[in-house]
C-alpha cells in the first residue's frame, strides 16, 4: 500500500504483573480491558475514555493510511453489490401447513419474512420487515422464529447489541398484537409445547454468557413467575432445548466439546418432569431424533471416532441398550442424520468429500447421490416435515453457484427450485478453474488444499495467491461459492483453501490431533501448505497473503510469529490472540467451555503449551509482514482487548517499516456489521488491503 507520513497510535505502557505456576508474565497494556458495565455506561468512567480514545486514534490512523483506496473501496463495493440480486427471496419451506420464506426489496439491508397458508398463490402474510425493526438501532439482528402447533404465534429473538443477548418475544399472527412478555438474556432460541401456551427457553450467566439454565413460561403470566426446570451447574457445560421432529418430546441437551447428554418430556405434558435419556459419561458423545417407539442416537460409542448411528426403545434408554444402525467405519465421517416417515437421510465425509445417502426403513434401498466435480459443498437442509418422500437439499462449489434442489427419494428425480443468480452480466463459470491438491506436512500427513482462481492467470511466483483457514473445533469450512471473491478472481488473484488439522475434512481423528497438545499442527499444517505452494511456483513470499477469522486470526497470529518470512500481508478478524490470560479468566464469556479443546491452563502442562504459542505472548523484536487486524467493540466471544493488545504489542517490538492497521467497528461484535450490504462495505476494505499491497490500486483514478 501507499506510504503515509500519518503517525500510528502509541499506547501507553502501564506494567501488570501476572503470575502463575512460578511464571511471571508482563503485560503492558492490560489496562486496555474494561468491563461489560463500563462500556455500556451512558457516562464514561476516565479508564474507558482512554481505552476509547485509543480505539479510536487507531481506527482515525487507519483511515489516513487507506485514504487514497476510498473511491477504490467504494467502487469494489458497487461491484460487489451489483452481482447481488437485491430483490431476492428464498425457495418456500412448508411447514405445518404453511409455506414460510424470507425476501429482500432493492435497497433493503434486512429480510422481510413472510408467509402463505397451503398453497403458495395464497394471499402473503408478513410476519416480521426487519427493516422496520431495525431502523432505529446501530446494529440489529433477529432470530430465533418459533410458531406454536396451531400456527396462532410466533416467538422472535432480537439482538441490537451483537453480544448474542437475545429478548425473547411472543407476537399474536392473527391479530398483529406483540405482547408484553419480554424475556431477557436469552440464547434467542425456544420451544412450544404442544398446548400452544408454554414455552421454554435457555438463559445465559450474565457475565460469562455461558447458556445454564431452561426455563418453562406460560403465556399471560409474569416473567418473573417463570419456572426453573433445569440448572446446568457444571462451568464447563452448556446446555440447551429443543423439540424432536416428531413433535413427541421436549428434548433438553447439555454439552461440552468431549460429551453429551440428554432428557426428555412428553411435549404434550409441559409440567410434567424430564426423564434422563442417558446421563453424561467422559468423551460420550451423543444427540437424538425421535422416530416411532425408539430414539435414534449418533455417538461415538465403542471408540466410534468417526460416530455411528444407534437406536434404542423409549421404554430403556440408558447405553446398555444401544444397537447399531448404521455401523462406524474408519474411512468415512457421519456428520448428521435425518428422519423421515419412509427413509433415513444421512450425511458423510469421505477423504474429505459430502456425501448424502438414503435408506429405506424397509431396507429395500440404500444409495448414494451423485455429484460430479472434484471438489463441492452439498448439504441437507432442515426439514420440519416429516411425512415426505422430497428432501431438499444445497449444493455449489468454488466454481458453481448454490443451488436448492428437491430429491424425490422415492422416484430419484430432482426439481431445481433455485439457482443463485449471479448479475452484471460477466459471469460464467467456463471462466474459472478449480483444483485440489495435497501438501506434505512435516510429519508426514497429507493435508488438502482447495484452490480457485481465473482461467486466464498464470500460476507462477508473481501470481498473488490468498490463502485462507479456520482450523478449530472440528468446523470445516466448505469449498463453496462467493460472489464477493470474484472480485479477487478477476484481478488475477488465487484463492487457496487449506484443510488443516483442528477441522474434520479427514474425519474426527483429523479434528483430535489439532487441538489440546496437538495445536501446533494446525499452525504447522498452514506453513507447509504456504511452503508447498511457494515451492510449487504458485505463488511467492513476495505474493503469498493470509486470512483468518476468530480461532483463524489465533491461526494467523502463531503463523506470522513462527514464519513471518513467507508472507506479503495478512488479515486476522478478531482474532483469538491472547490465549494464555483469556484461558486464565473463566469471568470471560464462554471460557470454561473451551478448556477441551485447547486445555487448561490452571493445569501446568497446559499452560506451558499454550503460552508456547500463543501470539500476544509470543510476539518478538523481529521483521513481521504488512497487517490489518479488525475487532467490535462489543464482541462477546473474543474481547477487542485481546486484538487491541496485539497490535500495541506488535508496534513496540515490531523491527520493520511494513503496514500494521487496527480497525475496530465500534457498535458491532463477533459477526461484523448486521446489514446485508454494511457487510459487503467490510470485505471491500479487506480486499482492497490485499490488492493494494499488489499495487492493483492506481491511486490517481483508483481504477485497476
Amino acid at each position: 500500500m501507499k506510504s503515509t507520513d500519518a503517525k500510528h497510535p502509541v499506547a501507553e505502557k502501564i506494567p501488570t504483573e501476572l503470575k502463575k505456576h512460578d511464571d511471571v508474565r508482563i503485560d503492558n497494556y492490560f489496562w486496555m480491558r474494561l468491563s461489560d458495565d463500563q462500556k455500556l455506561a451512558p457516562i464514561k468512567d476516565a479508564q474507558t475514555q482512554k481505552v476509547v480514545a485509543y480505539l479510536e486514534a487507531e481506527n482515525e490512523y487507519y483511515e489516513n493510511v487507506t485514504g487514497y483506496t476510498k473511491t477504490f473501496q467504494e467502487e469494489l463495493f458497487h461491484e460487489m453489490k451489483s452481482r447481488i440480486k437485491e430483490d431476492d427471496s428464498s425457495v418456500p419451506i412448508k411447514s405445518n401447513g404453511y409455506f414460510y420464506s424470507t425476501r429482500f426489496e432493492i435497497g433493503s439491508q434486512y429480510p422481510i419474512y413472510s408467509r402463505k397458508k397451503e398453497t403458495l398463490e395464497a394471499e402473503e402474510e408478513i410476519l416480521f420487515d426487519v427493516n422496520e425493526m431495525a431502523k432505529d438501532f446501530d446494529y440489529y439482528q433477529l432470530g430465533g422464529l418459533n410458531v406454536s402447533e396451531d400456527n396462532k404465534l410466533v416467538v422472535f429473538a432480537t439482538d441490537t447489541v451483537s453480544r448474542r443477548q437475545y429478548f425473547l418475544r411472543i407476537k399474536n399472527l392473527e391479530t398483529g398484537e406483540i405482547y408484553k412478555d419480554i424475556i431477557d438474556n436469552t440464547t434467542g432460541g425456544s420451544v412450544w409445547a404442544n398446548d400452544n401456551k408454554t414455552i421454554f427457553y435457555t438463559k445465559k450467566d450474565p457475565k460469562t454468557l455461558r447458556s445454564e439454565k431452561i426455563f418453562r413460561h406460560v403465556l399471560g403470566t409474569p416473567t418473573s413467575e417463570d419456572v426453573e426446570v433445569y440448572h446446568e451447574k457444571d462451568e464447563t457445560f452448556g446446555t440447551y432445548v429443543t423439540k424432536s421432529k416428531s413433535k413427541d418430546y421436549i428434548i433438553i441437551g447439555s454439552y461440552s466439546t468431549l460429551s453429551n447428554e440428554a432428557q426428555y418430556l412428553d411435549a404434550n405434558n409441559p409440567t410434567g418432569k424430564f426423564t434422563m435419556l442417558q446421563e453424561r459419561v467422559a468423551d460420550l458423545e451423543y444427540n437424538v431424533s425421535h422416530y416411532k417407539d425408539h430414539f435414534y442416537i449418533m455417538t461415538n460409542k465403542d471408540n466410534a471416532t468417526n460416530f455411528k448411528l444407534m437406536k434404542t426403545p423409549i421404554s430403556q434408554t440408558t447405553i446398555e441398550h444401544w444397537v447399531d444402525v448404521i455401523p462406524h467405519r474408519e474411512d468415512t465421517l457421519l456428520e448428521d442424520f435425518s428422519i423421515y416417515k419412509e427413509y433415513l437421510v444421512l450425511e458423510e465425509r469421505t477423504n474429505g468429500l459430502n456425501r448424502i445417502r438414503i435408506k429405506r426403513w424397509d431396507e429395500t434401498e440404500d444409495y448414494y447421490l451423485p455429484f460430479g466435480e472434484e471438489t463441492y459443498s452439498v448439504g441437507v437442509y432442515g426439514d420440519d416435515e416429516f411425512d415426505t418422500e422430497i428432501i431438499r437439499y444445497s449444493y455449489n462449489s468454488f466454481t458453481t453457484p448454490s443451488s436448492v434442489i428437491d430429491f424425490n427419494m422415492a422416484d430419484k428425480s430432482k426439481e431445481i427450485k433455485k439457482e443463485q443468480e449471479v448479475l452484471g452480466g460477466k459471469f460464467n463459470k467456463e471462466n474459472y478453474r478449480s483444483e485440489r491438491v495435497w501438501a506434505t506436512a512435516r510429519d508426514g500427513k497429507k493435508v488438502a488444499i482447495s484452490m480457485v482462481y481465473h482461467k486466464d492467470t498464470k500460476l507462477n511466483k508473481d501470481t498473488p495467491l490468498m490463502q485462507y483457514a479456520y482450523g478449530s473445533y472440528g468446523h470445516t469450512v466448505s469449498d463453496s461459492f462467493s460472489t464477493t471473491r470474484l472480485s479477487l478472481l478477476d484481478r488475477g488473484f488465487v484463492f487457496a483453501l487449506t484443510h488443516i488439522r483442528g477441522s474434520q475434512y479427514l474425519g474426527r481423528d483429523w479434528y483430535e490431533d489439532g487441538k489440546m497438545l496437538n495445536k501446533k499442527n494446525t499452525f504447522t499444517d498452514f506453513i507447509d501448505c504456504s511452503k508447498y505452494l511457494i515451492d510449487n511456483n504458485y505463488t511467492s513470499a513476495k505474493h503469498l497473503y493470509a486470512m483468518g477469522g476468530s480461532a483463524g486470526g489465533l491461526l494467523m497470529g502463531a503463523i506470522i510469529n513462527m514464519n513471518p518470512e513467507l508472507y506479503n500481508g495478512i488479515i486476522a478478524a478478531v482474532p483469538f490472540v491472547d490465549v494464555i490470560s483469556t484461558m486464565l479468566d473463566d469471568s470471560i464469556p464462554l471460557t470454561t467451555g473451551e478448556y477441551d479443546e485447547w486445555g487448561n491452563p490452571n493445569d501446568k502442562t497446559y499452560y506451558d503449551y499454550i503460552k508456547s504459542y500463543s501470539p500476544y505472548d509470543q510476539v518478538e523484536a523481529k521483521e513481521y509482514p504488512n497487517m490489518l487486524v479488525t475487532t467490535g467493540y462489543h464482541d462477546s466471544q473474543v474481547q477487542y482487548w485481546e486484538p487491541a493488545k496485539w497490535v500495541a504489542k506488535l508496534r513496540e517490538l515490531k523491527t520493520d517499516t511494513n503496514l500494521l492497521m487496527l480497525h475496530t467497528n465500534m457498535e458491532a461484535g463477533h459477526g461484523g456489521a448486521s446489514g446485508r450490504f454494511e457487510a459487503l462495505k467490510e470485505t471491500a476494505k479487506d480486499y482492497t488491503f490485499f490488492l493494494a499491497l499488489e499495487n492493483k490500486v492506481n491511486i490517481e483514478n483508483s481504477k485497476i
